[in-house]
This record gives C-alpha cells, structure tokens and sequence, in this order.
C-alpha cells in the first residue's frame, strides 16, 4: 500500500480525472460513501447525534456527501459550514447543491454567535471533521483554531476525514493547533503524516478506505513509499521444501559479545535459529566463551581472541569468510574499547550481505567510505542515536526528518537502512521506504535490538530478494511484542527473551 503526503495524493487525483479520465464528482462521492460504511459500526441512530463540520476544498465537498448518507439513513445530524458560502466553489460547491437539492439544510457557522454554536455542538456525542483535510497551509486561523479547541475539549467520538484538521500531511513534526480525533477514516492512501510522531497521536484509531482510484494513477504519482503489512508477509515469507536439509537455510556468523556484555549474543543466536537459519556460528571473545555457551546450546563457538574483554581479532581468513558463511552479523554487545580493524577488515574480505548493528554501528563510522564500494549487501539497523552518530545529526533532527535522511543516507553509502522506532523504516539502496505496521513501546527495552539482528540475519540468508527479508524480520519482531501485549503481558514487563520465545507462535499465525 501505497502511502504519500498531501501533494502527492492531489497529483493522484489530477491524474486519475485528467489523464485516466474519473469524474472529480464521482471520486468525492465514492470518498464520502466510503467513509460512512467505515464508520456506521461506531453509530447508533436512535442514541447518537452526529455534527458533521464542513469546510472548503475537497475535505469539506466530503463531508456533504458524509452528511447526506447519514441523513437519508435515519441518523440525526447537524451539518455545520464553517466558511462563508461563497467560498464553496468547484466539485465541493457540486456537492453542496445535491445535498441542498436532497431536501436538506445546512447550518452556517456565520449566523450563529460561537457561544450558540458551542451550545449546539456540545448536545453531539459524534462530531465528524471534515474541515481542512490535506490542505492545511501555515498556521491555522479563525475561526478554525477556535473550533478546533472547542471540539478538543468536548467529551464525545471525534472522526476525522483523510486526516485530522490542522495536521501536516507531509511527515513534518511541527504540528500546531489540530483535531486530537478518535478515529481518522484515510482516503485511498494513508498520509505520511500518520507515521510521524507528534503526528500520529492525532489521528486516534487509523482505517484505510478504497475510493476507485486505479493503481495506475497511484504508481504514477507514488513509487518509493509503502507501507508493510501482514498480507505482506505471508505473500513473500520463505517457504521450506520438503527436500530441504540445514544448509538449504543458511551457515551465518554471528559477531558478538564481549566479558561485560553476555546476554546480546545468547539473544542475537538464539533468534536467529527461531526464525529458520540451519546453521549460525557464534563468533566471541575467548573470555565470555564459558558463560554464554551455557546459554546457548544450538550454535557451534568460534573464540576470538581479546583484549580488554572485548573482540581484538576473528582470525578468520577471507578464503574461510567465503566458504563457510552465506551472511554475517556483527555488533550487538561487542564493545567499544578496541580499535574495530576487524570490522574494516570484514567490509573488504566478505563479498556476502552483513547485517550491522549496535557497537559495530560504533566502528562502522570509520570506515562508511568502503560501503559504495563493496560487493556484498550491507544492512544497517541504527536506532534513532546511532543513526544521528553516523550521520553527524542531533536525535531530534533524524525524529523531525527520518524519511528524508533515511533515504538519503541509503542511496548515497548504498546500503539496506532499517531505521528503528515506532513506524521502524527500511530503506534499500534506490531509494524506496517500507514502512513497518507492527509493534509497541514493550519493544523500548535494552536488548530487543539485539533480536532484531538475529532475526534480519535468519531472514537475509533465505529470502533472495533482501527487502522483503528486512522487511519480514522487522514484522515478525513487533508482531512478537503486539502478540505479547495481546496475551496478558504489561508492555512494561516485556524483555527481549520474550519475544524470542513467541517467535514460533507468530510464524505459525503468519
């Protein structure tokens, strides 16, 4: 599914009516007939009064064809024009006069003093925005901000059209004064607003509605962003063949661990047998070789020798890298008091996909000049920190402007980017963005990154194609939390092993 900023849905529109050949008309009464049939499960006719709250453009010429449906439905509805009547012009005007010729009046927030019109909507248990929609420019202004308030305040079910009034549509994080909804009913494709934070808090339960623009249309105008669902994955989770044996599955290494960090090794090895990889090889430092080995007893060691409780070298040749391994993984737990030669060494020697994280993240910023030029896949997986430490950015500027670096950063260093946090991103070299719909906040805990990269490592060694495997492997990590929290867990009380353990439960579900 396709997700886009408010731009970019109206040269959707443009092309659907102007170059395919869709009635304007048509595509706003769809819009409107869909939203309704998305919201009839939240209403009631005989307990329910609904205020739906119109304004220019096309979000408003919806909310005539939304107040038209409930009321030829039975419902009661009171159907507020904010602007001035004479700003209604074009399809939205269209759409005014059907629901006028219908037999139906409308309220004009002009005649009415705010306090009679306050008086009005506090009587509603529903109100519906349908008043700026995507085409929200500066600040807001009355008496739109005032309204906005007012409705913020009241104790009733708020639905917003495409998206709530006075958000962005376009992923910025400066949001003003804006509807705080209930429930946000998006028309064709979501908005890129809705997986941005502050943002996202907005929109309340989010729901996708078709209204007949053709993919044609959507392709056109939209190729780089999408979204990444549970359809998703099971159209492209590897399938094993009843031939198969645990070299079909992939041989990786797993670089990890040091003395003081024990526990992201045992995670990243033991995830990565969960989620299918027929062999993994552990790579440690000789001196946490006792403790984690009690942990793990699927994986074969490889003992690194070490200096300050860390990895000082794999002692692995570049002809042994080619031959025993099909991917590699490295960082989670090893360190940060050595030099890092290993992973140079690493860049240059293996020409197969290596996952990178966490420590190795640390080291990688040294040598990011050798990424355009290796021949093997590399995959990045930074939270927002080591993101802004390999970038040279405050954490606040990746939060205001993940979409942007990501890419940015993907194409120029010609990487698999998965960029962690809420609404996780995988960007691949080209360009394109995969937005992750899984997970929750039991997943900010120490040591879930850490089975992540297993996961990512298991994923890459099956799946030919490495999107879809990020991908994948970024789902089935927040399904794991999502199953967890669906299951009697508190988020708080999650840790990282869980989800190891569920991994099974949620392969079978997907």
């Amino acid at each position: 599914m396709n997700v886009v900023t408010g731009e970019e849905m109206h040269q959707i529109d443009r092309y659907a009516i102007e170059e395919i050949g869709l009635k304007e008309e048509l595509l706003m009464e769809n819009a409107g007939l869909a939203f309704v049939n998305c919201i009839l499960p939240l209403l009631d006719k005989k307990a329910n009064r609904v205020a739906v709250l119109i304004g220019v453009g096309n979000n408003g010429g919806d909310g005539f064809v939304i107040s038209r449906s409930l009321l030829e439905k039975g419902f009661q509805v009171d159907v507020w024009l904010i602007p001035p009547l004479h700003k209604v012009k074009g399809t939205a005007r269209y759409h005014m006069e059907v629901f006028e010729k219908c037999g139906y009046e409308c309220l004009n927030f002009d005649s009415f003093s705010y306090e009679q019109f306050l008086e009005k909507l506090m009587g509603s248990t529903h109100v519906i925005d349908a008043m700026l929609g995507t085409g929200v420019r500066g600040s807001i202004r009355s008496p739109y901000k005032e309204i906005i308030r007012a409705v913020n305040e009241l104790d009733c079910t708020v639905i917003s059209v495409d998206l709530p009034s006075g958000l962005p549509s376009d992923g910025s994080c400066e949001v003003g004064e804006a509807i705080k909804a209930t429930h946000t009913v998006t028309l064709q494709c979501p908005k890129l607003s809705a997986f941005t934070y502050p943002a996202r808090e907005y929109y309340g339960e989010l729901s996708v509605v078709d209204i007949g623009i053709p993919k044609r249309a959507i392709n056109e105008i939209s190729k780089t962003r999408f979204l990444w669902t549970e359809e998703d994955v099971k159209r492209t989770l590897p399938v094993r063949k009843p031939s198969s044996h645990k070299g079909s599955h992939g041989k990786g290494l797993i670089i990890a661990g040091s003395k003081t960090m024990t526990g992201a090794p045992v995670l990243t090895t033991k995830a990565c047998h969960r989620l299918g990889a027929g062999l993994v090889t552990l790579a440690i430092p000789d001196v946490a070789h006792e403790i984690v080995a009690s942990q793990i007893i699927e994986a074969t060691f490889h003992l690194c020798s070490s200096k300050n409780g860390e990895i000082d070298d794999i002692n692995l040749s570049r002809e042994q890298l080619k031959d025993r391994y099909d991917a590699v993984a490295i960082g989670p737990g090893i360190g940060r008091k050595n030099t890092g030669d290993f992973l140079e060494a690493l860049l240059t020697d293996f020409q197969k996909p290596i996952v990178i994280d966490a420590d190795g993240l640390y080291y990688l910023k040294e040598y990011l000049s050798t990424l355009r030029t290796r021949k093997g896949a590399t995959v990045l997986t930074p939270h927002f920190g080591e993101f802004a430490f390999l970038t040279n950015q405050s954490i606040k500027s990746v939060e205001e402007n993940r979409f942007q670096l990501a890419k940015q950063f993907a194409m120029q260093y010609g990487v698999y980017l998965l960029l962690k946090g809420p609404y996780t991103i995988v960007t691949t070299p080209k360009g394109e963005q995969f937005i992750n719909t899984s997970g929750n906040s039991s997943l900010a805990k120490g040591g879930s990154g850490d089975v992540l990269t297993g996961m990512v490592l298991a994923l890459v060694m099956q799946q030919d194609d490495l999107q879809p495997a990020i991908s994948n492997a970024a789902f089935l990590h927040g399904k794991a939390a999502d199953f967890l929290t669906s299951h009697g867990f508190s988020p708080l009380g999650v840790i990282a092993s869980d989800l190891v353990e569920v991994i099974p439960k949620v392969l079978n579900r997907c």
